[in-house]
């Protein structure tokens, strides 16, 4: 199972510390020992409550082979530890220190931090493309970031948006020329579609408000659906429901979200895509208003990701929120704020 938005993963076992491979991805090797007495008692204690052997028949099994594998196979690998933990879980100096270390190591690796300078003064990836800021489009800008702005207008105009972005991203999809006859008996030149699907995937629950769009210009388009949230303690994207139409692998994938901060979920649920077997540059990232920030992140994460928006905006509060930006986009269209 592939492990999403998880800080921490604690790898255990007695024979964890076998594989040379997996040792290069460990960031911390702890070897937690135990007197060999106490090692006894507790076989001595299972087998015979929970097991129903006697107590000649634990010791021989223990003499002959638990005690020999240990001091062969277990007992060696202590020379790969990083910190070695006598009592067991006992020992809460020792917990304490390493609970510290791992707190350490997390701040260190902090994405919001390294995120937030990481695009100073880069130009904007050419992966990207804007719709064009007309006088229409800036118009609708103008209503939907504005806070005096109804919350049936705030749809409306959002919608109007979300149908442009669509439209403009559907560009993007490769076309080949075909050849019609008119009604009047004379041929026409045209473009069509390539045969391969088209799939949507919104990221809730902001995304899912494009979904209407996108249904309204591709017509039968399967749709599927990502839960990233935050975790308010660590402020690290969380996966928490996924659902994926079946043989996506080879589709073509619009990725749906209102707006893209950071570029935290996005990239998460780029991931998810890839770990279905999407191919990177058939996922198209379609969201209303993104960050400088998020774009950035997406783009150096993901080189090969389309990302279509219709505005840049430059900066990311110290709360990461998009400035001047649009405000909470869900609570605005759902009436929750």
């Amino acid at each position: 199972k592939t492990v999403y938005g998880a800080n921490v993963i604690v790898f255990e076992g007695i024979l964890a510390f076998a594989n040379k491979e997996l040792l290069k991805l460990l960031d911390m090797k702890v070897f937690v020992d135990t007197d060999s007495d106490i090692r006894l008692v507790r076989r001595l204690q299972r087998d015979i409550m929970e097991r129903g052997r006697d107590v000649a028949g634990v010791i021989k099994q223990y003499n002959k082979f638990v005690k020999p594998a240990f001091e062969q196979y277990i007992e060696p690998t202590v020379q790969v530890a990083d910190i070695v933990v006598p009592r067991g879980g006992e020992n809460f100096v020792a917990l304490d220190l390493i609970v510290q270390h791992v707190h350490s190591q997390l701040e260190k690796v902090s994405w919001g931090a390294a995120l937030a300078s990481a695009h100073q003064g880069q130009p904007l990836p050419k992966t990207l493309s804007v719709l064009e800021s007309t006088p229409q489009v800036r118009g609708m800008h103008t209503i939907i970031r504005n806070k005096d702005t109804t919350r049936d207008e705030f749809i409306f105009y959002s919608k109007r948006l979300m149908r442009l972005l669509i439209e403009h991203a559907l560009s993007f999809l490769p076309l080949k020329s075909v050849t019609v006859e008119t009604p009047q008996g004379t041929m026409y030149e045209g473009k069509r579609f390539h045969r391969q699907r088209i799939t949507g995937v919104s990221i809730l629950r902001a995304g899912e408000t494009m979904e209407q769009a996108l249904t309204a210009v591709c017509k039968d388009i399967r749709l599927g659906k990502i839960l990233i949230q935050t975790n308010l303690d660590t402020g690290e994207p969380e996966l928490h429901y996924l659902r994926l139409p079946k043989e996506i692998s080879e589709d073509y994938v619009i990725l749906m979200d209102s707006t893209v901060s950071t570029g935290a979920a996005a990239m998460m649920a780029v991931r998810v895509l890839l770990d279905h077997d999407v191919q990177e540059d058939r996922i198209f990232l379609l969201s209303l208003l993104m960050a400088e920030m998020g774009v950035h992140s997406v783009a150096y994460a993901f080189p090969r990701v389309h990302i279509i928006t219709t505005a840049v905006d430059k900066r990311v509060n110290e709360e990461f929120h998009i400035i001047p930006g649009i405000g909470n986009f869900g609570d605005r269209y759902f009436g929750t704020d």
